[in-house]
């Protein structure tokens, strides 16, 4: 897979799951949270599609990442790894019923493992753009990054668990904000990768892109000489 090639599989698979959790939003009963869907009669394939395009669009961009740049971009990469480990998780352990007093191992498993999703992405988006020319690009990246953070940050104070949330009347609005993490996360790991696109473009454009290790191919004479 070539870096080109990653960008378009992190472009398709956040697509997919973005509609794959628009169906199950517009088909379904209404539910709090995306994940609650799973619980729904005809609910669980579209949020299994959904969580595990997107943890594939997540080892998409952190594979064209190392292969364009490995150097600069370790920690970006890590973060996507974990981001796409937790959806992967969330995928395998569905959550607990809304009106579940007791949490369950595959509930508890499910929240910490979405926890790790939605903490991991904004900081992967800041420490890809981090150190990198003020640029709209990148600037698109750090602002997307703060928007994620900033949403998750009102998502954790509005849910009903939150001791803040009786304050803010966060049960009225805490699922909309749920998905409003979500969004801002996909749009994160698309902006993320068309960003790095084009600073490799750039960059190729002006002599200064890392070089790709050619295929070396041995001729007669290297072949008699290694003989």
């Amino acid at each position: 897979m070539t870096p080109r090639q990653s960008v378009w599989g992190t472009l398709l698979g956040t697509v997919v799951s973005a509609c794959a959790l628009a169906y199950a939003q517009v088909a379904l009963p209404a539910q709090p949270l995306l994940s609650d869907y799973a619980l729904v009669s005809g609910g669980l394939v579209p949020v299994l599609i959904g969580m595990l395009a997107l943890a594939g669009a997540c080892l998409c961009l952190a594979y064209g990442l190392a292969a364009a740049d490995p150097a600069r971009t370790a920690a970006t990469r890590v973060l996507l790894l974990a981001g796409a480990a937790g959806l992967m998780m969330s995928a395998i352990f569905p959550t607990d019923p809304g009106t579940s007093q007791v949490g369950s191992l595959s509930g508890e498993i499910h929240r910490w493992s979405a926890a790790v999703v939605f903490t991991a992405l904004p900081v992967a988006g800041w420490s890809l753009a981090r150190g990198r020319a003020t640029a709209p690009r990148w600037n698109a990246v750090r602002a997307m990054s703060v928007t994620s953070a900033l949403t998750l940050a009102v998502y954790l104070a509005a849910h009903p668990v939150s001791i803040t949330s009786p304050l803010i009347n966060g049960v009225a609005y805490y699922g909309a904000l749920e998905r409003a993490v979500v969004l801002a996360d996909m749009v994160l790991i698309m902006v993320m990768a068309l960003a790095f696109t084009a600073g490799r473009r750039t960059a190729m454009a002006t002599g200064t892109a890392p070089a790709e290790p050619a295929a070396e191919t041995a001729g007669p004479e290297q072949e008699r000489l290694a003989a």
